[in-house]
């Protein structure tokens, strides 16, 4: 009986595009008493697992939280198996605006204390008893009352891209970190005004407006189905979107475009940008916004240091990041000393009065055309050769090739000695196995393109 993962990401990335399926990504939650979490989620896992879908799933004693992507084709039978629970039964399951079908590359289902960690002991109030669901043109009717005070439950990486305007924005790192910061700062105005709340998919603010009407907030209201089913709605009926700018996501994704307003910048430069990336240094990881040029500039790190680190061997840079103490360091979200620009108002200040700490190319590189090649086949640590099967066309020593993929990025670089079908050659064609020393690793869902001159 199969209750794991089997596969890597990478070789799920292949088999999700050979198999040629659009896939849905989807979330959802629901507060219930589960006896067994455990079991639970075994059934999840049996019964998700032959129809294809991948995602993190949290279950507790408290109920279920989940983000998920499956075939298109699969949504009705998937949709069976959850209903299968009478909590789950009609549940709203909040679907993208955007698809990938990268969005998720394993299936995780994880029991947990918490659906998400809060920090509040639950048995110290009702946690049933709610703020009142608005939908989306309520939700923008009561955004005009002078009596409401909105607030973003959402973490600081999430609510620099994209906000509702007039929204209050705490600068936390978790949600447990902003609800006693609220609580302060609206002390006054517990009675005399509307507290109006939204998250992602309204799973935070369905425990925060509980937690904000126990500590004697009398007028708590909360977005129902989030930012995802505001939009929805928004599309549907064709009401004006209060909300600017990308919906960050939990997925490959990183973020969705609700409307085409840019209010953030780049981390680095400080341009206008709202394009999350993660530091190409695994053992930084760090997320962060990054512009197309200084993600050419900097190979997609966040710093000189890292961008040093992504050019050692593969066995150098598993040293480096060995140890609690290093371990400790990878996964921050946006704050670092080394991102010059990181929540700096771009109205504040002009980029062009602020040296860069990092260097700009000096001339703008056209862009070439690319024809597909090849896709990768393995990678060689040790020896720090990638291995790949030509799919069409040919291959030559000196020729200018991109490397991409969902987690290797993209890649530019010329071939130096080339390996054909084991053997040293200068030209490879069709069917021949290729290899050849890389400065990062590749993976099986990476692609090859060779650029043709200009």
């Amino acid at each position: 009986m199969q209750l794991y993962n089997t596969l890597s990401a990478e070789e799920r990335a292949v088999l999700i595009d050979d198999a040629g399926k659009q896939r849905l990504t989807l979330s959802f939650y629901a507060y219930a008493q589960i006896e067994n979490p455990t079991q639970f989620r075994n059934e999840l896992f049996l019964a998700w697992n032959p129809l294809e879908v991948l995602g993190r799933i949290y279950v507790a004693h408290e109920g279920i939280n989940a983000q998920l992507s499956l075939p298109a084709d699969n949504f009705y039978e998937f949709k069976d198996t959850i209903e299968e629970y009478d909590f789950m039964k009609g549940i709203r399951l909040n679907v993208a605006v955007e698809h990938d079908d990268h969005s998720f590359l394993k299936l995780t289902v994880k029991v947990r204390d918490k659906i998400v960690a809060d920090g509040l002991n639950d048995d110290t109030f009702d946690a049933t008893n709610i703020g009142i669901h608005l939908k989306a043109k309520e939700f923008n009717d009561l955004l005009e009352d002078p009596d409401t005070i909105v607030v973003d439950m959402r973490n600081h990486y999430e609510s620099e891209i994209g906000h509702f305007t007039k929204a209050i924005k705490p600068d936390v790192d978790t949600f447990r970190e902003s609800l006693p910061i609220i609580e302060e700062q609206l002390a006054e105005h517990k009675s005399d005004k509307k507290l109006l709340m939204y998250c992602t998919g309204g799973i935070r603010c369905e425990k925060a407006s509980a937690y904000f009407k126990h500590k004697g907030f009398e007028n708590v209201y909360q977005l129902e189905g989030g930012i995802i089913e505001y939009t929805r709605q928004v599309k549907a009926e064709g009401l004006e979107s209060k909300f600017i700018g990308k919906n960050f996501v939990f997925d490959h994704r990183l973020g969705e475009r609700i409307t085409d307003d840019i209010v953030s910048q780049c981390h680095q430069c400080g341009k206008p940008c709202d394009n999350h990336t993660n530091c190409a240094n695994e053992g930084c990881h760090l997320l962060f916004i990054q512009c197309d040029d200084c993600k050419a500039a900097m190979e997609n790190c966040c710093s000189t240091e890292c961008v040093s680190v992504i050019h050692l061997p593969e066995e150098e840079q598993k040293a480096i990041r060995r140890g609690l103490k290093n371990g400790n360091m990878i996964f921050k979200k946006g704050k670092s000393d080394v991102l010059t620009f990181r929540n700096t108002p771009h109205e504040n200040h002009k980029v062009t009065d602020v040296v860069p700490h990092i260097p700009q190319p000096a001339a703008k590189i056209p862009k070439q055309p690319k024809r597909y090649v090849a896709k990768g086949l393995h990678f060689f640590p040790k020896a720090s050769i990638g291995q790949f099967y030509l799919e069409s066309g040919e291959l030559n020593t000196g020729d200018t090739i991109l490397i991409k993929g969902p987690t290797t990025g993209t890649q530019e670089m010329k071939i130096g000695e080339m390996f054909v079908n084991d053997a040293p050659a200068a030209t490879a064609f069709k069917g021949d196995v290729v290899s050849f020393k890389l400065p990062f690793r590749i993976r099986l869902s990476d692609k090859l393109y060779k650029l043709d001159a200009v």
